[in-house]
């Protein structure tokens, strides 16, 4: 049997964004000059952003979401780019999850406020694979941001393994990505996960706190630092692909040392909207290769592209572009260099 598809799984959100002129002090004014909805979480936005790529392979949605106006507003948004909702369950226990993103206009820098909703309640009971065993790939996201799957269950492990196990038992590749969380379990949350995932994907700063690495940001980015955190999450996991992303670019190893460089397209900024679902759309250019068995360095490639292209929109997912047209803004702009 040849597998095609991939399921992406976890945060199902509507996000509400709000362009703002500047980001105020406690206690005082910002004007928004702008606002939108749409989609928001790791999966549904890998999702949507693959099927803008032009993936012609099936694309699974897995998740729960409320009995409730916005979580008709993502089935039908699904079903409008053909993504399938056969694991999308429902629930009228809590509302659908949605994120107010407040991003400043000059910066594109964003701030969060969340409301987990249904996606703290998504457990084990609400994944079954077994019809599912035609699928190539399973994308979990977000880690340290789905509270039912962080607790543990009669193993002592936290439950997202149980999921990632059973996704792997059933014959598919599986990839997760994290959240930028401080909360004292997300090291040992990401230890836990290592043995049940071939594809990890993170930026800079959570490759420090799991690490605890002085890796810096911005101009303090230390590549040394970088590659010792990749190494170290590596470490005796062989079936083990790390990617961690940042503004300049993306480094990533494996088990067996092989490693990957690749500088971000130098976007200027003035085409820049905002960074929202950029990390998703890097995560979907890369994934986009990997089904399609392309080398390493091309899905990468094709990952700080497909983001680049994000950049140019203020959503999760508009601004994404066919992979001929993504790729064409590296060749229009070209790549930071790394080296």
């Amino acid at each position: 049997m040849t597998r095609s598809g991939i399921i992406a799984g976890g945060n199902f959100i509507v996000d509400r964004i709000k362009m703002l002129d500047v980001w105020p002090s406690q206690d005082a004014l910002a004007h928004i000059h702008a606002e939108s909805k749409g989609n928001g979480g790791g999966p549904y936005n890998v999702l949507k952003d693959l099927r803008k790529l032009g993936a012609s392979f099936p694309l699974e949605a897995m998740g729960l979401i409320g009995e409730d106006e916005a979580g008709r507003w993502i089935q039908q948004d699904l079903e409008n780019h053909e993504i399938r909702i056969n694991t999308l369950r429902t629930t009228s226990e809590s509302p659908t999850s949605y994120t107010d993103v407040m991003t400043v206009e000059s910066s594109g820098r964003r701030t969060f406020f969340h409301q987990s909703g249904t996606n703290a309640l998504w457990n084990p009971t609400h994944v079954d694979f077994s019809q599912l065993s035609s699928y190539r790939h399973f994308h979990y996201a977000y880690l340290m941001l789905l509270e039912s799957m962080e607790k543990q269950d009669h193993s002592g492990n936290p439950a997202v393994t149980q999921v990632l196990q059973s996704a792997q038992q059933h014959g598919l590749s599986t990839s997760v990505d994290c959240v930028s969380s401080s909360a004292g379990g997300f090291p040992d949350l990401v230890q836990a996960v290592l043995p049940f995932t071939n594809y990890l994907f993170m930026n800079e700063w959570e490759a420090s706190r799991i690490t605890g690495l002085e890796i810096g940001e911005g101009d303090t980015l230390d590549m040394d630092q970088v590659q010792a955190a990749a190494a170290q999450i590596c470490h005796h996991t062989e079936t083990l692909r790390v990617f961690i992303h940042f503004p300049q670019g993306v480094y990533s190893t494996n088990g067996r040392g092989e490693d990957v460089v690749q500088g971000s397209v130098r976007l200027p900024m003035d085409r820049i909207r905002g960074a929202t679902g950029a990390g998703d759309a890097f995560c979907a250019g890369t994934l986009f290769g990997i089904h399609e068995d392309l080398p390493i360095p091309k899905c990468m490639e094709l990952g700080v592209c497909a983001a680049a292209a994000c950049l140019q929109f203020p959503t999760a997912s508009d601004g994404v572009l066919p992979v001929d047209q993504s790729l064409a803004l590296g060749q229009e702009f070209g790549f930071y260099s790394l080296t």
